[in-house]
């Protein structure tokens, strides 16, 4: 038997009456032990798992009650979480000049006076841009008597399609010409650029014939050109890959941007 292996006790100072007192030596788990301990932390981790996946279900079932602070009194709270709407702090917009679907040369200064809603297309989109592009037309009409007061703005994301005859093309198929203050913005690429930067969108065009992956999000714009609020544009996909938005969604989506808009324009 080695000096490790003694059967000897220790002493040691544990008493509580301040005596030596004597306890077996500390030794390593037995193999039956080790199992038992393994079959445990399986469990533990198991009901870990369990519960964490309980507790997302529940929340997914549950309408979130917590408010963004500096959210429009207007606009509910399930509605700005549903837009994920948040202020940001009231810089400046980025001025830009650009020209639109009927061949105008526009800039973003030119719109003061009037609260700006600012979204970033790309004409060919299939995805998430027609989606957009119909909760902006719900919104022209939920705004009613308020929408002259109203810019809708898209700027260019694609720089394979660049002339105005490609944002023409899509601001009619989208019904967004029915929109009396609509603007399709386009540009050389070095331009488009500059503003893509100055916004912080984020665009991959790998090739004229991929899918243009980009930043969706929206700007909201007051009437004297401040930036102040932000929202992020959703979608679904089905199974065969089409997007869509459920409807109550969509005309909810429509009812937030005007609701938000309106708030710019009190």
């Amino acid at each position: 038997m080695t000096s490790s292996e003694s059967s000897e006790a220790t002493p040691t100072m544990g008493g509580p009456d301040g005596h030596l007192s004597t306890r077996p030596p500390r030794r390593g788990p037995g193999p039956v032990a080790i199992v038992i301990m393994a079959v445990a932390v399986l469990a533990a981790a198991v009901f870990a798992v369990l519960a964490v996946r309980h507790h997302d279900q529940r929340d997914a079932l549950l309408p979130s009650s917590i408010r963004p602070t500096g959210i429009p009194a207007a606009v509910p709270t399930s509605l700005a979480n549903l837009m994920s709407l948040s202020p940001i702090p009231g810089h400046p917009a980025p001025n830009f000049t650009l020209v639109d679907q009927n061949g105008h040369t526009l800039s973003l200064s030119s719109f003061k006076g009037r609260a700006v809603v600012l979204e970033f297309m790309d004409p060919h989109c299939t995805d998430i841009c027609p989606i957009v592009s119909q909760e902006f037309v719900d919104a022209y009409h939920d705004l009613g008597m308020d929408s002259s007061r109203v810019v809708f703005v898209a700027v260019n994301v694609n720089q394979y399609y660049t002339g105005v005859a490609a944002i023409a093309s899509f601001s009619n198929e989208q019904r967004l010409n029915t929109i009396p203050s609509w603007r399709f913005l386009t540009g050389s690429v070095e331009d488009l650029k500059s503003v893509w930067r100055n916004y912080g969108i984020e665009v991959e065009a790998p090739n004229p014939n991929a899918d243009i992956v980009h930043t969706s999000i929206v700007y909201f714009i007051d009437p004297s050109g401040h930036e102040r609020y932000l929202g992020a544009p959703m979608d679904d996909h089905t199974a065969s890959g089409a997007s869509y938005l459920p409807a109550n969604q969509l005309a909810s989506w429509g009812q937030g941007i005007a609701r938000v808009a309106r708030s710019l324009i009190s």
